[in-house]
């Protein structure tokens, strides 16, 4: 018997069936439902609408339910229209019509809202396990190639030397934002829609504060309009998982460059690469263009939810139903994501020896302009003068270290002799000692401070 079915006369046609039913997708959410109504069934006893005799009929029915799931051995039946619906019909199969009682007070509106928080909360935790993993890989590298100087490139074009573990440290610090913002948005999921109803409320006086709990929420829902159709947690959840997918393919992308011959600033692990079905010699970065590439169906599922919940009327709308499986498929995917890039970044060879080659004098012209300002020049003006003195190194084929010091002395007098010094690359690497700098004092710090944040 349908728990909607008594209005009806009709039967569902078989195609609107198909269209509408959800449980090809939502049975993932049976662990998050038989907490939730193993909750309500306490819930439902405290204010005397089920005796203590029912309440653990009905604990030990649900328990049971769980356990043929965790078995795989529960079958799903034509009628079940979701999880909720198909754990509601096999309870009633093993306890009989005490099962009739359990929703009480509730509906699939505020039961779907409840299910859905307490499964995000369990994967937030596990997403926040696989982001730390993959800042220690990130951490251990930049620990272990300290003293590796490459060149910096902004517009993808050498800009200025820096440490390899600076710039592997520039993704810690992404991840580490993206660990934070996670954790914000598990605050805004932690909080419980049951005892809403359908969009007005319970009439039964369950205590919702005791309810929730129950199942570990730490506030109750304001509203109960609000509390069915909430979806603020799922879009800010998609929104993290986006930023996240960013920054992965930010770093992808860097990777893939320098693992090409041209660059040859790394080497991915043969675990994390495939060949060619061709060419026999081609070792390609499968996993970093994966990384990449799925960067269009997260971005995507965030996009997508926004649209479905643009202009719908308050309160809950079956088009609701559409926030599940982009959640629940950007969820697999970054799971699945952090630790292969955990994997990529910890089996990663590094190369110092191109990175050292690909070092140049051309890469100190800032150093230059930083030299004629302790001498008193403008910078606006030392900037142009360090142009200049790149041009005439161009123009007479030679390097800024090569360049006579008569040619910097006619491009202006406060050049000296101390001009050669500066243009060493180390000392223009440990010359950037503020905090956040590319010095290795700076960077040491940095890496001091990112294990005392993974410990917080």
């Amino acid at each position: 018997m349908k728990m909607w079915g008594g209005r009806f006369q009709a039967e569902t046609d078989a195609l609107m069936r198909e269209f509408g039913d959800s449980i090809r997708f939502d049975r993932r959410l049976y662990r998050a439902d038989v907490q939730g109504s193993i909750a309500y069934a306490g819930a439902l006893a405290r204010v005397g609408l089920i005796s203590a005799e029912e309440r653990e009929e009905l604990t030990a029915g649900l328990e049971q339910v769980q356990a043929e799931f965790d078995a795989g051995t529960f079958q799903i039946e034509p009628g079940d229209e979701d999880i909720h619906t198909a754990v509601e019909r096999r309870l009633g199969e093993l306890v009989g019509p005490a099962a009739g009682r359990l929703h009480t007070g509730r509906s699939r509106n505020d039961q779907v809202a409840t299910d859905l928080r307490l499964y995000l909360l369990d994967e937030i935790n596990s997403l926040h396990k696989e982001l730390v993993a993959l800042q220690e890989a990130i951490l251990q590298q930049a620990e272990n190639h300290l003293g590796v100087v490459m060149p910096g490139y902004t517009h993808l074009q050498p800009a200025q030397p820096i440490l390899f573990s600076h710039w592997l440290m520039a993704y810690f610090w992404k991840f580490q934002r993206d660990r934070e913002r996670l954790a914000n948005a598990a605050r805004r999921t932690q909080v419980c829609p049951l005892g809403s109803g359908a969009l007005a409320g319970n009439p039964f006086g369950l205590d919702r504060r005791a309810l929730a709990a129950d199942l570990g929420f730490d506030r109750v829902s304001e509203n109960s309009v609000d509390g069915v159709s909430d979806r603020d947690f799922v879009v800010e959840f998609l929104a993290w998982a986006a930023l996240t997918q960013v920054h992965l393919s930010g770093m992808a992308e860097d990777l893939i460059l320098w693992s090409s011959r041209e660059f040859g600033f790394v080497e991915l692990d043969e675990r994390y690469t495939t060949g060619s079905s061709l060419m026999p010699q081609k070792k390609n970065p499968d996993a970093l263009e994966l990384l990449r590439g799925k960067s269009g169906r997260i971005v995507g599922h965030l996009t997508g939810l926004l649209t479905t919940l643009k202009g719908l009327p308050l309160a809950y709308n079956k088009d609701l139903q559409e926030d599940k499986e982009g959640l629940f498929d950007s969820i697999d995917t970054l799971k699945l994501e952090l630790a292969v890039a955990a994997g990529v970044v910890r089996t990663l060879q590094v190369n110092p020896d191109r990175m050292e080659t690909a070092l140049d004098a051309g890469l100190l012209a800032t150093d230059l302009a930083d030299h004629l300002v302790r001498q008193g020049v403008p910078f606006r003006e030392s900037h142009h003068l360090a142009g200049l003195a790149v041009r005439r190194a161009e123009e007479l084929g030679c390097d800024l270290r090569e360049l006579d010091l008569a040619e910097y002395r006619a491009i202006h007098p406060a050049f000296d002799g101390e001009v050669y010094a500066l243009l060493d690359i180390r000392r223009s690497v440990e010359a950037r000692v503020s905090e956040g700098g590319t010095a290795s004092t700076a960077v040491k710090a940095q890496i001091e401070q990112a294990y005392v944040n993974l410990s917080i």
